[in-house]
């Protein structure tokens, strides 16, 4: 797939910040390192509620659609331990994620700050920025606890990272893989990129609306491949 664009393409020449999700988004889907944490969230999710495995799996998923993560679920309806969820579905194995020298040269040559926005915790997201050979470029990781756990697309998890790095919306853009988590972004005035999988990317564990792509105002761009999006930036 080549790079697309909803309408209206906005050009990226007055960006000062550049704000990225991690999961998904830094590294290709393809490489199913999600998956991991995936397979770990569902079993979490049984010891929690007792559920079989498929009745867990679609508790897991409905929380994740419903309330951003599925940890804020647990939190909202079973009271759990967040940092024991979090320490527990990320011990996992980081080799699939492959160092990227093109995408982390792409990065390093934005103009401005750049920073992390990740619904995931910050050990999780530098094991991922050492793995692809960048944890050095970014200002700040900022994670699901800085949001206090309450996660995009949530206004207040983008309005709590604005206020703090003080970051004018109308001159910052959002990559995500996730087009909901673009509205907001969107509304506020960012511009927005949605980062998706190649068009024959599927996999059981992932359902149909975590590979939708945007077709409305609130994503101005799409591509599946980030590093030469950036090194063609519009």
């Amino acid at each position: 797939m080549n790079d697309m664009t909803s309408p209206p393409p906005r050009s990226l020449s007055h960006i000062t910040d550049w704000v990225f999700d991690l999961d998904n988004t830094l590294y290709p889907r393809s490489c199913n390192l999600f998956a991991q944490i995936d397979t770990r969230i569902t079993s979490y999710v049984m010891d929690v509620t007792k559920l079989d495995f498929e009745a867990a799996r679609d508790l897991q998923k409905s929380y994740y659609r419903d309330y951003g993560t599925t940890l804020n679920g647990l939190m909202l309806r079973h009271e759990i331990d967040p940092d024991h969820f979090l320490n527990t579905v990320h011990a996992i194995d980081y080799s699939p994620v492959d160092a990227h020298p093109e995408l982390v040269e792409a990065i390093r040559a934005l103009p401005g700050r750049k920073f992390i926005l990740t619904n995931g915790d910050t050990g999780h997201a530098r094991s991922v920025l050492r793995r692809l050979g960048c944890d050095d470029i970014f200002e700040h990781v900022h994670d699901i606890r800085a949001m206090t756990y309450l996660p995009k697309p949530h206004k207040a998890a983008y309005d709590g990272f604005f206020a703090l790095h003080g970051i004018d919306p109308s001159t910052a853009v959002m990559f995500d893989d996730l087009e909901k988590n673009l509205v907001v972004p969107h509304d506020v005035g960012m511009t927005t990129v949605q980062v998706v999988a190649g068009e024959d990317y599927a996999h059981e564990q992932v359902e149909a609306w975590e590979l939708t792509r945007a077709a409305g105002p609130h994503v101005h761009h799409i591509t599946d491949d980030l590093a030469r999006f950036l090194r063609e930036r519009p």
